[in-house]
């Protein structure tokens, strides 16, 4: 998907294979049709506040849920977190915080920052499909009135 466009996803992640098992799973949901992939910290300042190479892009449009990595290139997971929830306008976007990091003090930070939640990314792939399926249909269609596509998250991971 073009990063100029609005998403309802903005998946913040520069593992291109994280990346991937994500879509994949969000895909099988039907979720992922206005998702936006950005591999840097400091790409998804620019995408959220509308700066750099986003400028054009209209910043009222928010995504409905921001999935972020903590280990990122140029600005962290942590910085790109604060950003969004000390701005006004921002502060209120949801932020699902999805890392390898199991350490009690990326968890702690994270909360006092005011993440939305967060989840260690597990190692086995169905796993990872399942919580990632089950984030993007909460965030997507339960966290508001559930439109058509409300059926959909009784899909089993595995179902098209």
């Amino acid at each position: 998907m073009n990063a100029k466009n609005d998403a309802d996803i903005l998946l913040v992640e520069d593992s291109s294979y994280d990346a991937e098992l994500t879509i994949r799973a969000l895909t099988r949901r039907h979720l992922a049709n206005k998702l936006v992939h950005l591999k840097d910290g400091a790409e998804a300042v620019d995408y959220i506040f509308g700066t750099g190479a986003y400028a054009d892009r209209d910043t009222s449009n928010h995504p409905k849920v921001v999935l972020l990595d903590l280990k990122l290139p140029k600005v962290d997971g942590l910085q790109v977190l604060r950003t969004i929830k000390a701005d006004e306008h921002t502060k209120n976007i949801p932020v699902m915080v999805m890392t390898s990091s199991q350490e009690q003090r990326d968890v702690v930070d994270s909360y006092q920052l005011g993440v939305n939640g967060y989840v260690v990314k597990p190692v086995d792939f169905d796993q990872f499909s399942k919580a990632v399926s089950d984030l993007g249909c909460y965030w997507l269609l339960v966290n508001h009135s559930l439109g058509p596509r409300g059926d959909q998250c009784s899909m089993a991971v595995g179902d098209t």
